[in-house]
């Protein structure tokens, strides 16, 4: 996704990032979202980098990427097939956005002396500043979260972690879907990169929640593109590629779609069509 600050590559990433994500919702059954500006202030604030480059941006998208493969190559308690993230993640075709989390994420030069406990990496998944993409959970409801574990991790712990968060008030789920949390435990620590900005931890944990508040996201993001679309800024680039400038009209419109997928899903339904139902009969 694109960026406001000084890690935007490019000028025209909102036209990118919108005419991508129209693609993908026909055509890709699950996407893990990942933003460049959140990532370049985890860069800043939680590993002290005072400027970022894309090389630190993309070692921290390269942990989160093999927390989600990892499954695939190593053995564990409860292994996550990539298949299951579609089952537990996706209620409908179109909402398929999860939003990913990672934590720990410290610098190697502040590496604690005491590791975080299951329960504290667990509880940093639902912060705001260990998110890939900027928006407020918040203010939005959880439909599905799919806890991904690495390291020394025992399901008595994860367990234990998972209730504690449940009475948390501020963490909602919609009302149409069971609090269920998928999780994943692989014993293979996550590997640090030599010279690496991350510390070498025995546990982590990676998150893929889909939330209606994504939505923020998407509304940032098709703010951008009528700012510069209205102008026709740099549409001619495109054009002269061999695209249509319809193109770019029917993909904001499928995003104008989205935002109101989201807020529909994020409204409490099942009361209502409980109550059609009774008048029925």
């Amino acid at each position: 996704m694109d960026s406001t600050e000084c890690s935007s590559s490019s000028v025209v990433e909102p036209y990118n990032s919108i005419l991508t994500t129209h693609t993908t919702l026909e055509h890709s059954d699950c996407c893990f979202m990942v933003d460049n500006e959140a990532i370049f202030d985890i860069c800043k604030k939680n590993l002290d980098i005072e400027r970022p480059t894309f090389t630190n941006l993309n070692r921290l998208i390269g942990q989160v990427v093999s927390s989600i493969t990892a499954s695939l190559r190593f053995d564990g308690a409860l292994n996550v097939d990539l298949t299951e993230f579609q089952t537990n993640l996706v209620p409908y075709p179109r909402i398929h956005f999860p939003l990913t989390t990672y934590a720990p994420i410290i610098s190697a030069e502040k590496a604690y002396h005491e590791q975080m406990s299951v329960a504290e990496i667990t509880s940093s998944c639902f912060e705001p500043v260990n998110q890939m993409v900027k928006c407020d959970p918040r203010h939005g409801k959880y439909m599905a979260c799919c806890l991904l574990y690495r390291g020394d991790v025992v399901p008595k712990d994860v367990t234990s972690a998972i209730a504690c968060i449940k009475t948390k008030r501020s963490i909602q789920f919609v009302d149409w879907c069971p609090t269920g949390f998928k999780v994943g435990i692989n014993y293979q620590p996550p590997t640090a990169v030599p010279g690496g900005d991350s510390a070498k931890v025995a546990r982590a944990v990676c998150m893929l929640s889909n939330t209606t508040a994504i939505a923020e996201a998407w509304a940032r993001l098709d703010h951008k593109f009528d700012l510069m679309y209205a102008k026709r800024a740099f549409v001619h680039w495109y054009v002269g590629e061999g695209m249509e400038e319809g193109e770019f009209t029917e993909a904001r419109e499928d995003l104008g779609a989205l935002e109101k997928d989201y807020e529909e899903v994020g409204m409490d339904t099942a009361e209502g069509e409980n109550e059609e139902e009774t008048d029925e009969y």
